[in-house]
């Protein structure tokens, strides 16, 4: 019986002539519009979009924030059995005696790049000292936050989130483009990885569909990266200028102000653009070089003048915890607390003050004593162990804020991110093995990750728990936190130039990720083409910087943090692009069962590792 060879008949209808030679103009128009119509909500009505972003956000959390968390750990585990499968792990990406593309250095080197990037250099001190304060352990009062027993767990989620399940999200699609595309020779756009699924279906309007997620998803995981990266920007200028206009000075500790988040955006898009349409390949690989060499010139400095015994401790003892809660971590999933539910938790005696409780024993953020605090009338003067009996009522509640606020943001922006990431580790791997490909980009990167936040991190903790900062790091803003842990650390002169370095750091990471997402974009709507006319790239560039600008407005038009719209409008972009990856599983899973069938039948060259 003849075996039915693969869907490979792939038809991306593209303009022969006009603008958009060389591009799907219905991917076009649709992404355009999507964004144009963005852009003009939160540029004419900023309040209202960011009203509805966050009430819509808030919906989206409630009802899918166990899918999100559920999903992604079935990511991880699709891929470990994948690559612990004989048949599907040694089968090659490439057609038979190719070889690959990049030596075993460059290929590591590059994927390096792709991790040390924008959100290590905001989160790499930000990340742990959050969750040192804040992290399910500390809000179900096993350990006090802030304390030497709270971080092990502190580093057990930092390990979370930027482990094995953050690059689980980038390979699914990394694998699933890489695959058919140098196995089958079929193009690097989004769509290719359901062809097994819908098949011709995908030559027409589902086709469309399906990319269209791709481009809005990858538009609004890099607006966030920016945005975090402009605000740390904005924060180093602050350190070596001390220039008050481009900050809010109005809270307990400075933070950038819209005035100087536009400024630095303008500044850092305008030199992407430009860098985009140079073409000069030279002059980009000049800048992944500068940024690898000072990442190692940052990193050496925390291990000379840091608290690097420290970091290596904790290293060792949180990767084993990580490990062994792994299963918890991958999912444990909390639904939100309905008022019905609490109320019948409480005690009796606090049944009749349930309404003035609710608010503060739910509240992610907050602590015993916070809520204690806040208490106002006869509910205050409800005895300890009521209170204490009334806060762990609404653990379910936080636990819930906590995990919406910190995990579920997370896995969006990773996979919002991940046509982008995806696409880039697809380009360098030609020629590797599934195998290869699965271990080597999820976890050799992640444990990169994890040196970074304990030696950045590690350092920023304890410098906090000797009592050399004294709260200055803690008390910072997130994006400042980096250069106010360098000014407890090191002084004078080094300090200046240490600091002016990190700021060119974060500059060079930003252009290179603004350049890449729109060459991704780019990529994308013209079938999987990668030589894109400088015109589109100026667009998308332009689009780009006015979703990032209205965004950042429309959060602080109504004295929220400016990031909340951006944050926002992600999380909702990538809900549709998270059940995208789920049928790029099912369907990758499809095409290794059937190629092994293939290959039995002798209807299909085998190419698998030695």
């Amino acid at each position: 019986m003849s075996i039915k060879q693969p869907f490979t008949d792939l038809e991306i209808k593209t303009s022969s002539k006009g603008f958009y030679e060389g591009h799907s103009v219905e991917i076009a128009l649709l992404s355009k519009a999507i964004m144009v119509g963005l852009v003009l909500w939160a540029l004419v009505w900023p309040a209202n979009a960011n009203g509805v972003l966050g009430s819509l956000n808030w919906k989206i959390l409630e009802g899918f924030n166990a899918f999100y968390i559920v999903i992604v750990g079935l990511f991880f585990f699709f891929l470990f059995v994948v690559a612990l499968l004989p048949q599907t792990g040694k089968r090659i990406m490439g057609r038979p005696g190719e070889g690959t593309e990049f030596s075993n250095f460059s290929w590591f080197s590059m994927m390096f790049g792709a991790g040390l990037g924008v959100g290590l250099m905001v989160f790499a001190t930000a990340e742990p000292l959050g969750l040192w304060g804040s992290n399910p352990v500390v809000l179900s009062q096993d350990v006090a936050p802030n304390s030497e027993e709270a971080l092990t767990s502190a580093y057990r989620y930092t390990f979370a989130h930027y482990g094995f399940h953050a690059w689980a999200i980038y390979v699914v699609t990394g694998l699933s483009l890489a695959y058919y595309a140098y196995t089958r020779d079929m193009p690097l756009t989004i769509r290719t990885a359901l062809t097994p699924l819908f098949g011709k279906m995908l030559n027409g309007f589902l086709g469309h569909v399906v990319d269209v997620l791709g481009v809005v998803a990858t538009i609004l995981g890099v607006s966030v990266t920016i945005g975090f990266g402009v605000s740390q920007f904005i924060d180093g200028m602050y350190a070596i200028t001390g220039m008050e206009w481009m900050m809010d000075m109005s809270g307990d500790a400075p933070a950038p102000g819209t005035v100087g988040l536009i400024a630095g955006l303008l500044v850092i898009m305008g030199l992407s653009i430009i860098s985009a349409v140079s073409g000069v390949g030279r002059g980009v690989k000049y800048l992944s070089n500068l940024n690898l060499v000072l990442s190692l010139v940052l990193l050496f400095t925390f291990v000379i003048f840091g608290s690097f015994l420290f970091a290596m401790t904790t290293y060792a003892s949180a990767l084993v915890d990580y490990v062994l809660n792994f299963l918890s971590l991958s999912f444990g999933a909390y639904g939100p607390q309905s008022a019905a539910a609490f109320d019948a938790a409480l005690p009796a005696e606090a049944a009749p003050f349930a309404d003035a409780l609710r608010g503060g024993a739910t509240n992610a953020w907050g602590s015993f004593d916070g809520f204690r605090s806040g208490l106002e009338g006869d509910a205050a003067a409800l005895s300890e162990s009521t209170l204490q009996a009334a806060y762990a009522a609404g653990e379910p509640g936080r636990q819930f804020g906590w995990q919406a606020g910190w995990t579920t943001f997370y896995w969006a922006w990773w996979i919002a991110f991940s046509p982008f990431v995806g696409l880039f580790l697809a380009r360098i791997s030609r020629g590797r093995s599934v195998r290869e490909f699965i271990v080597g980009c999820v976890f050799a990167p992640a444990l990169v990750c994890f040196a970074w936040m304990t030696i950045l991190g590690g350092t920023a903790i304890d410098l906090e728990l000797t009592g050399g900062a004294e709260g200055a790091i803690i008390g910072a803003s997130n994006t400042a936190k980096l250069f106010i842990t360098l000014s407890e650390m090191i002084s004078g002169g080094f300090l200046s130039a240490i600091t002016i370095m990190c700021v060119v750091l974060i500059m060079t990471f930003l252009v290179t990720s603004a350049d890449s997402g729109i060459l991704v974009m780019n990529t994308i709507m013209s079938g999987g083409d990668q030589e894109v006319g400088n015109k589109h790239k100026v667009v998308w560039g332009v689009i780009l910087t006015a979703v990032i600008g209205t965004l950042l407005i429309a959060g602080a038009s109504s004295g929220t943090n400016p990031m909340d719209a951006l944050k926002n409008a992600m999380i909702i972009g990538a809900l549709p692009f998270t059940m995208v990856m789920g049928f790029m599983c099912i369907a990758l899973a499809k095409a290794l069962y059937r190629d092994g069938i293939r290959e039995k039948a002798g209807t299909l060259t085998p190419h698998v590792a030695e």
